[in-house]
Formats: C-alpha cells, structure tokens, sequence
C-alpha cells in the first residue's frame, strides 16, 4: 500500500455510506522471491526494473511497524503481512504493539516449496501444512490467506 491510499479509501467508502466496510491494509509487504510462481503463472512478472519501490526491504523490520501505524490511523480495521514465513517476527510484533487484526498471507513461493519438497518425499507434506498455518498463529495471525486452504481445512476437520 502507498502512503495515504487507507485514508483516501476510508474516505470515499465513509461518503458513500459504506462506513462499516471494513479495510485490510498491505501494511508489511515485503520484497520477496517467494513470489516467484504467481508471477510466472499470472505473467506478472515486472518487465524492466523491480518492485522494490513499495516493497519494503527484508531487512527492515522497523519500517513495517511504521507503515502499520500509519495504515491503522488511516483508517485499516485489519493489517495484512506479505509473505508470512520468512516474516513471523513482523507477525508477532504487530500483534504485541496494534489492537487489530493481523492477516498473515501465505503466498506461492512458500506452498510450492513445500508441495515441491513433498513431491520428491524430502517432508511429509499434509504435516509440513500444519505446522506452517500452526505457525502463523502462534506468531498472532487472526486470519491467514492461503494457497492451502482446502487442505488444511481437511486436516483440521476432525
């Protein structure tokens, strides 16, 4: 998300009396090669240059908890963290710091790593899928988006 897009967007749903529609903010999306297999399926994949001007450098962490701050005093009702593996720390210090719902997206590169290494038998992969989600929650995610849904809803379904 750019700087001033929440509030622009709270405001126009606020005049046209959407005020209960809620907001989910791409407040920490990072700079990732765990993008890898949606660009290359949705050829999405930037044409010259890179995405790294609103993407924020895996690096920092400290930038995120800014850019949630700032999402959340324009107006976002639930912050999202872009991807979540690599990222469980940024989950969890949002968490400790904002009263507000944490989404923890579980993007292409982190499922085709682990349905790749279960393929070839390297992990078991329905446990590797569990203790992937059960790791996002532990870290403080209220929701998590991913690629795994279908699965992990069998799994967890007694």
């Amino acid at each position: 998300m750019m700087d001033g897009r929440i509030g622009a967007i709270r405001k126009a749903l606020d005049s046209a009396g959407f005020e209960n529609i809620p907001i989910m903010a791409y407040s920490a999306k990072y700079s990732s090669a765990f993008y890898g297999p949606f660009r290359e399926a949705a050829e999405s994949a930037p044409q010259f240059g890179d995405r790294k001007s609103y993407q924020m450098d895996y690096r920092n962490s400290d930038e995120a908890m800014r850019e949630i701050a700032l999402d959340i005093q324009e107006g976002a009702d639930i912050i999202m963290v872009k991807p979540a593996l690599s990222y469980l720390d940024i989950i969890r210090t949002a968490k400790d710091n904002f009263n507000i719902p944490i989404a923890a997206y579980n993007v292409s590169g982190e499922y085709s790593a682990i349905k790749a290494a279960a393929l070839n038998g390297w992990v078991d992969g329905d446990k590797a899928i569990l203790e992937v989600i059960y790791s996002f929650k532990r870290a403080g995610a209220n929701l998590i988006i991913t690629y795994f849904a279908k699965e992990a809803a069998k799994l967890l379904t007694p």
